[in-house]
């Protein structure tokens, strides 16, 4: 029974170190975007989320060796995505704004190397420009823990499957803030 496991976690390992795994699509978070319908944001812009380049250490993330990617290029540019699906579904955005949003992703990861656990972390500097004026500028956070296994086969696609509620969590965090509202209204 103990070979087995051991021949088991071996091939799985073997078999992941050499496929690349990719993000899955986002979905919104319905009840958060109906939050955000509530409160007549105005009309909202998307500006420059960064860093696009896929060497940026938060563009690079490994699931037990595997490369991670996002099908958008960057995850810099799949945050960008969210936030633009968030915004069309709100009717609010609008390439012609005056009011745009910008970020920076600072920290990125899925990390499934516990036994049990794994755990996704991200950090974004998010601002908003009205008018050529910064009037809104934070850091937002966001952390998930889900079920992992010590088996590749079962830890890995878990957390592929974890990064869009990550992202959503984020979201969750920034349209629940106050000072964000305040900044996106008209």
């Amino acid at each position: 029974m103990k070979l087995r496991m051991v021949l088991l976690a071996f091939t799985a390992v073997a078999l992941t170190g050499c496929a690349s795994f990719v993000a899955p699509t986002y979905s919104p978070d319905y009840p958060s975007i109906d939050r955000l319908k509530a409160a007549q944001l105005g009309k909202v812009a998307v500006g420059e989320f960064q860093p696009r380049s896929p060497e940026a250490p938060v563009n690079k993330i490994t699931l037990r060796g595997a490369p991670f990617v996002s099908s958008n290029g960057s995850f810099a540019q799949y945050l960008e995505d969210a936030i633009r699906s968030d915004l069309t579904e709100l009717r609010v955005l609008d390439p012609k704004s005056e009011t745009r949003i910008d970020a920076t992703l600072l920290k990125n990861d899925i990390d499934v190397s516990g036994i049990n656990t794994g755990e996704g972390f991200m950090n974004v500097r998010l601002s908003v420009v009205k008018r050529g004026q910064t009037v809104h500028d934070k850091i937002y956070s966001a952390k998930t823990q889900f079920e992992s296994s010590f088996a590749a086969a079962v830890a890995v696609p878990k957390g592929q499957s974890e990064y869009p509620r990550l992202v959503r969590t984020l979201l969750q965090t920034i349209y629940a803030d106050p000072a964000f509202i305040t900044a996106v209204k008209p």
